[in-house]
Order: structure tokens, then C-alpha cells, then sequence
């Protein structure tokens, strides 16, 4: 099935994304910025949706990447912990040195690997909001379908911007001397509560691990600045191209009022704060989780768009460690597959179980969480990577040409599926 996108809504996107950064620019996480984009997208949803509001929320953006200096600075105490012992009492620094890096690592894991807000309230609480348009259809309305994107722009990762592919060497190095370092650390106390003779025995592998470790330790630190000076990154790709999509769906059902199901109400969501560990995607989730079970909610989340080649379906998120919905990445690839569009599932390839540990999580992570299904659609071109992500060159000519119809024609392609089912 070949489905033509208008001239005048190819174009539009692309503009929509200029406009934005031209207007309001970077638009780190919570900033005055962020909400001034929210408020263009806000403006653009009300020409094409019955109804469109702003939903205001709070949460503690530097909070997703406080923690790493927080971490850093207890393992470097876990480490001087074992270099300034008590002569007369060992156990004590050996017991020290093992729950700091205990600590650091619960740290760890539940601000990233669990996207949760463990150590948040340490950090400013701040506004924030996510822009809904609603379209409403015949009917009762029996299930509502959620296409979304993020309007918020990242902070500057400094190691990607300075180091390009350092940026991979730093972070494994960082992690692995991390973990070495913890097994040493647990050695060492039972060799210091069991086997006194052996006290000292990492002496020389600790230093090492100091030495190695400097750079690391260096970066890490230094992964973002603080305040505004961070807030450089025009997020074009990640994820403006999400949002263009969305603003382009509106407009094409605008004119095409037949491919919404009945029954379906379709919302066209902008989040916020998505680079603050998906706070505005997990506040919306949670407000509105009982209407979403309910009305048998479906979250088409969209991020990074940028290939005009293929699309990708990530149903499966290593960092989180969460699965999305089976049904949603069927109903995906179905979809792609109408519309005649190169389509593949991005999560259980080697690569994506690899790096996928430390990319980080997409908005539709924070409904599959809460049961509700939902999967991402993207196409990031990953030969680009490190060339602008999160960096002030996430401009829109790192969007190919053709990028976001291929996104518009897969969403049409479920919309035209989903009508055809309604009718049978």
C-alpha cells in the first residue's frame, strides 16, 4: 500500500523542528526553555486536535545525573578507606572500604539502571509539563491510543562532545575498574577477618587500579556541567523528530478523519523531562493509569529519528530491563509492512544487549512498567552516534531527508490496520 505524504506536511516537519530551535533552542530538562518549547508544540497540537492542554508537573532533573559524582566520590572514599587502615582494629576500614562501594552501587542501580528516584529529593525540585492533544472518535470511546515523543533537548555529555569514540572506552573502563574494584574490596575484608597474613595483598593491584583508573574517574566526573552552561544541545534528532512526527499525524488526520477507529480516542503526547530519566512519561503514566487499563491503553512512543532507509522497533530495553508489549511490535511491524517500509525489532540483537546496557531508556519504558503496553519506534542511524548525540550538533541536517514520512507512513499504516479490524 503506498501512502503519499503532502509536500506541504513534509515540509512542515522539517520547519517545525528549525522553528523550535531557532526560537527557543537547547531545552535542558525543567528549563524556562523547555516550557517555551512546550508551549510552540502546544500551539501547533490546537490547529488539528479537538482538545489540547498542559500538564503541569515537578520533579528533580539533576537528579538522573547527580549521581555520578555522588558515586564517584564514595568509591574513591571505599579506596582511601583501604589506604588509611586502623593498625589496630583492620576489620574497620576493610568493612568501610566494602560498604561505600556497597552504597554506590545501590546508588546506581536504582537512579539508572532502574530509572528510579532514589536519591532524588538530594537535588532541586523543579517544574515541568507534558502537552496532550486529544482526538476524539464515533462511539464510546473503548480504547485510547497514545503517539508520543519528548520536547526536551539533553544535557551536554562531555565525553561524547571532547572524546567522539573515547566516549565507549571511557564508560567500559569506568565500569569495569568499578566492579574489579568491588570483588577486591569483598576479598579483602575476608582476608582482613580470616587471613591476617594476607593484609596488603592488593596493595600494588589497588594502585594500579588508581593509576588505570585516573582518566576514568576524570571524565565521569566531569560528564556534565553544572547549571546552564550545559544546556547546549538543540536535540533535533533526540527528539524534536518525534515530535514533528506527532505534529505531522495531527495534520494528516485532520484530512483523513476516516483512519481513526471507532471507539478509539488517539492522543498526541509531548513529554517533558524524558532526558530526566522519563519523569514526564512516568508522571503521566501514573496519573492516568486506571483510564489507561480501562480503555486497554497502547503507547506508540517514538525517539531519534533520523535513517530514511529502515525503521526500528525497540522492544527491548537492556538498560531498564524492561520488555515491551509482543502485541504492540507486531501490530508494528504489520504496520511498516502495509506501507511497504524496511522494518526491523532492536533489542535482541547482540548489539543492542551489549550497548543497550548503558543507552539508557525511551518514554514507552515507563508505561510497560506499569503494564500498560507499548513499544518505540525509531530509526537512529548508529554510525552517527557518537558524531552528535547530546551534543550541540544534534542540529536538523543530521535528519536525512525523508526520515520523518517514513515514521508518518508506519503510524498511518497502523491507524489503516487498526480501522480495517474495527470494520470486520
Amino acid at each position: 500500500m503506498k501512502i503519499e505524504i503532502p509536500e506541504e506536511d513534509s515540509k512542515y516537519m522539517y520547519d517545525i523542528i528549525q522553528r523550535i530551535i531557532d526560537e527557543v533552542g537547547p531545552r535542558m530538562p525543567c528549563s524556562p526553555a523547555e516550557a517555551q518549547g512546550a508551549e510552540i508544540v502546544k500551539a501547533e497540537l490546537e490547529k488539528t486536535c479537538d482538545s489540547v492542554h498542559i500538564e503541569p508537573f515537578t520533579c528533580h532533573p539533576r537528579a538522573f545525573l547527580g549521581w555520578l559524582p555522588i558515586v564517584l566520590t564514595l568509591v574513591l572514599a571505599s579506596i582511601g578507606c583501604y589506604f588509611i587502615p586502623i593498625p589496630s582494629i583492620p576489620i574497620i576500614p576493610a568493612i568501610l572500604a566494602l560498604t561505600l562501594n556497597a552504597i554506590a552501587f545501590i546508588i546506581m542501580w536504582f537512579e539508572f539502571f532502574s530509572y528510579n528516584e532514589f536519591i532524588d529529593r538530594l537535588f532541586k525540585e523543579k517544574p515541568s509539563q507534558n502537552v496532550v492533544g486529544t482526538i476524539k472518535s464515533e462511539g464510546d470511546v473503548e480504547q485510547i491510543l497514545i503517539i508520543s515523543g519528548h520536547h526536551d533537548s539533553a544535557l551536554q555529555f562531555n565525553l561524547l562532545r571532547y572524546l567522539k569514540h573515547g566516549y565507549f572506552i571511557i564508560i567500559f573502563f569506568g565500569f569495569v575498574i568499578y566492579f574489579v574494584w568491588f570483588f577486591i574490596s569483598g576479598v579483602n575484608l575476608v582476608f582482613t577477618a580470616f587471613f591476617p597474613d594476607l593484609i596488603g595483598f592488593f596493595d600494588k593491584t589497588v594502585i594500579r587500579i588508581l593509576i588505570i583508573g585516573t582518566p576514568a574517574f576524570v571524565g565521569l566526573f566531569l560528564f556534565v556541567w553544572p547549571g546552564e552552561r550545559a544546556n547546549t544541545v538543540p536535540g533535533a534528532v533526540d527528539n524534536l523528530s518525534a515530535v514533528a512526527v506527532v505534529l505531522g499525524l495531527g495534520r494528516y488526520l485532520q484530512k483523513h478523519p476516516d483512519l481513526i477507529p471507532s471507539g478509539t480516542e488517539i492522543r498526541l503526547i509531548s513529554f517533558g523531562c524524558e532526558e530526566a530519566g522519563l519523569r514526564g512519561a512516568y508522571r503521566y503514566a501514573e496519573a492516568h493509569l486506571e483510564e489507561l487499563q480501562k480503555y486497554d491503553g497502547i503507547v506508540l512512543n517514538m525517539d531519534g529519528v533520523m535513517h530514511n532507509e529502515t525503521c526500528m522497533i525497540i522492544e527491548n530495553e537492556p538498560t531498564t530491563r524492561t520488555r515491551h508489549s509482543k502485541e504492540v511490535v507486531e501490530k508494528l511491524e504489520k504496520a511498516a509492512e502495509l506501507v511497504e517500509i524496511p522494518i526491523n525489532a532492536f533489542g535482541d540483537s547482540i548489539l543492542m544487549k551489549i550497548g543497550g546496557l548503558l543507552s539508557g531508556g525511551s518514554d514507552a519504558a515507563a508505561f510497560s512498567k506499569a503494564k500498560i503496553k507499548a513499544a518505540t519506534l525509531a530509526s537512529m542511524k548508529l554510525s552517527k552516534f557518537p558524531l552528535f548525540y547530546h551534543q550541540p550538533s544534534d542540529t536538523l541536517d543530521m535528519i536525512s531527508k525523508g526520515s520523518l514520512e517514513l515514521a508518518l507512513k508506519v503510524l498511518i499504516g497502523y491507524l489503516v490496520n487498526e480501522s480495517k479490524s474495527d470494520k470486520s
